[in-house]
């Protein structure tokens, strides 16, 4: 190892999930606006639905915060264990709920926990990629529960969205980059949360790993690399 080079720690920094941090767009406008006007729900169930890094966990986490939700998994118990986990909650949260569909603990779960938010005049809010209305559901009564409820839909970022998205990514992980690095990055790099999070990562560690700041060189050379390995692995 070259002895300007160091070896970054694994830790990864725990980014900022406060409803302030949550950048609207025209593309998530309609989820984040479902979260802003709870408790006034009009239904019991909403399922925020969008692709990987689109913003689904983190507005479940600041409707968490707010409603005072419980996060479970319905597939790692019965309706007691459910029921002991809820406690006296009156919202609960299920993150990559379309992976229940199919399983028939998950499935009885989730039914169970949508019952006691009713009972209970509560809500529940689910995260998924896709609408409750293309997932594999075994049990008829849990989908007409499931296709009932809300779906909000977000998208994936506009220009001026990615470009905020970038400066939240670096200022989560206390970075700054040089100037004309992010222009760069917007014209050059693919258009999706998932991958500003993973390219955003990827600067940070270089940038520790080699003592440098981050200007253009050291941008150019990893969104190069990122490009060449994603290529590489699309024809293997």
């Amino acid at each position: 190892m070259n002895a300007t080079q160091q070896i970054p720690l694994a830790l990864e920094p725990r980014p900022a999930l406060g409803r302030e941090d949550f950048l609207v767009a025209p593309c998530n406008a309609v989820a984040a606006g479902w979260i802003d006007a709870w408790p006034d729900w009009p239904v019991p169930l909403v399922t925020l639905v969008g692709p990987a890094g689109s913003g689904k966990t983190h507005l479940a986490q600041v409707w968490r915060a707010r409603s005072g939700a419980a996060e479970l998994d319905p597939a790692t118990g019965d309706a007691a264990d459910l029921t002991e986990a809820l406690g006296e909650a009156h919202a609960a949260v299920v993150d990559d709920a379309e992976r229940l569909a199919g399983q028939p603990a998950g499935e009885r779960g989730l039914f169970h926990l949508y019952n006691l938010m009713r009972e209970r005049s509560g809500h529940l809010l689910l995260t998924a990629r896709h609408p409750p209305s293309r997932w594999s559901i075994t049990l008829p009564d849990l989908r007409s529960r499931l296709e009932s409820g809300a779906v909000a839909a977000l998208g994936e970022p506009d220009d001026a969205l990615m470009g905020a998205l970038l400066v939240k990514l670096f200022a989560d992980r206390q970075l700054r980059p040089g100037a004309g690095a992010i222009d760069y990055l917007l014209l050059r790099m693919e258009r999706s949360h998932a991958a500003a999070c993973r390219l955003v990562a990827r600067l940070d560690q270089r940038a520790l790993a080699e003592r440098r700041e981050l200007r253009l060189p050291l941008v150019r050379a990893v969104l190069e690399e990122t490009e060449r390995e994603d290529a590489s692995a699309e024809r293997s």
